[in-house]
């Protein structure tokens, strides 16, 4: 099995203000020295401290962790929008750095918080950007509803205004959108958030077959153990921007002894590693 995705020392960190900015508004911007004040110095912080992994083609690698723990602003240095302090990115052999519009081609991303034209319908939604991507309008559309179809949406809702669609149907569509350009490697940023049981349910189907008829390798961040012990093939846990754990989850699980006489889980091996308060997301 080839490797689809190589992170080797990859390094990123944010600079911040110590004090939030109508604060700042109010305080001199010198002293009598003419040097800034000493509350106005701006702290760094790391996001990503030098993380390493490969995704082997055809594999779901899941990245888990707290929120801030690193996992967005992994997935958007390996989309291209983000460039690295430090390190080498690579998919299927393009530096996302070097090669981006490479990369480009051949990836797409799925994110919670996917923007749309909310007065089109998903069909007109689907097609600008099918369009983006010169593809013939005529198949594209039969595509559209047939992907839409898959991940369980009526007919009847694809022709109407996604304004007037939950956030649940709102994120189908936007994972169908990744889907169109049929991309080699898929970045899933938590794509079942805010999703009812059935909805979820039909997600994982679509990236399971994605998988294992389509062959597509897959990068999924999610919050929900149960997803990424059922779906992912390996993990790797994030805390403060460092990789603290990686292995299959049945691996894992044997790390961790479980007190309470039940079978160790996935979010076992997350309380224990992470040593945090796992954080439910709001709907």
């Amino acid at each position: 099995m080839s490797q689809a995705v190589i992170i080797n020392d990859v390094y990123k960190k944010f600079g911040k203000p110590s004090t939030f900015s109508w604060k700042r508004m109010f305080k001199p911007k010198a002293n009598g020295n003419g040097t800034k004040n000493g509350n106005d110095k701006k702290t760094d912080v790391i996001a990503v401290d030098n993380v390493s992994f490969v995704i082997r083609e055809g594999e779901i690698f899941g990245v888990l962790g707290p929120n801030g723990s690193g996992k967005s602003t992994l997935i958007r240095l390996m989309s291209t929008l983000l460039l690295p302090d430090s390190g080498d990115m690579k998919v299927f052999g393009h530096d996302v750095v070097k090669e981006s519009f490479a990369v480009q081609k051949i990836i797409n991303r799925v994110s919670v918080d996917a923007s749309f034209f909310k007065k089109l319908s998903p069909m007109e939604n689907l097609m600008y950007g099918a369009r983006l991507y010169g593809m013939a309008s005529g198949e594209t559309k039969k595509r559209i509803v047939e992907i839409l179809t898959r991940l369980g949406l009526e007919k009847h809702t694809i022709y109407q205004p996604m304004e007037k669609m939950s956030r649940g149907m709102q994120q189908k569509v936007a994972i169908a959108r990744a889907l169109l350009s049929k991309p080699k490697v898929l970045l899933l940023d938590e794509p079942t958030t805010g999703l009812d049981p059935r909805s979820k349910r039909e997600v994982q189907a679509v990236v399971e077959e994605l998988r294992d008829k389509h062959g597509v390798t897959m990068l999924l961040t999610t919050h929900d153990m149960v997803e990424a012990d059922v779906l992912c093939d390996r993990v790797a846990i994030l805390d403060k921007g460092k990789v603290v754990a990686m292995d299959t989850p049945e691996s894992l699980k044997k790390l961790v002894h479980n007190n309470n006489g039940h079978e160790t889980s996935l979010e076992d091996v997350f309380m224990e590693l992470t040593g945090r308060q796992l954080k439910e997301e709001e709907e």
